[in-house]
């Protein structure tokens, strides 16, 4: 399987589940961010068509570049979520701050799509 469907999938599985475990994503917004509901709906159509849009040739380049800007526009969550561990106390705190380093090799990942 290629790199590329790889992402895909990925980005196409964490969009669906923004409709499927809505909750969890709404406690993990910033509370200076309007709409939490509304803006993980937002993320998640994202991702999903990020996914999809990975997958066809004529909109592959737009669709890395939007998913470059998405995990751009949610690192204030994850850090939000990382600065209030104790909203997710099953979650080591070690863990929240690795997903924020995490973030660059999926910008990159999604960036080598851009050309």
């Amino acid at each position: 399987m290629s790199g590329r469907i790889l992402l895909a999938i990925l980005f196409l599985v964490a969009g669906i589940l923004h409709f499927v475990i809505t909750p969890v994503y709404v406690r993990i917004m910033p509370a200076y961010l309007p709409a939490p509901r509304l803006l993980v709906q937002i993320s998640g159509v994202c991702e999903v068509l990020g996914g999809i849009g990975l997958l066809v040739p004529i909109t592959r380049a737009a669709a890395a570049w939007g998913l470059v800007a998405l995990l751009i526009c949610v690192m204030p969550a994850n850090l939000n979520m990382a600065l209030h561990p104790g909203k997710w106390p099953q979650i080591p705190v070690w863990l929240l701050w690795l997903r924020l380093p995490l973030q660059l090799p999926l910008l990159y990942w999604s960036w080598l799509y851009t050309r």
